[in-house]
């Protein structure tokens, strides 16, 4: 099993509530990637 980063880039969003655009920062993410033998035990 493996966590790694992954980098989003910033982009545009919207405020639901007020409908104003926002900017939404670049941020650090971090991903699960499972072992070749749990997604096997998994998928059998």
């Amino acid at each position: 099993m493996a966590n790694k980063v992954k980098t989003t880039a910033a982009r545009e969003g919207r405020n639901p509530s007020t409908g104003a655009t926002i900017k939404i920062a670049a941020a650090n993410k971090l991903t699960f990637t499972p072992a070749k033998a749990l997604k096997d035990s998994l998928n059998k």
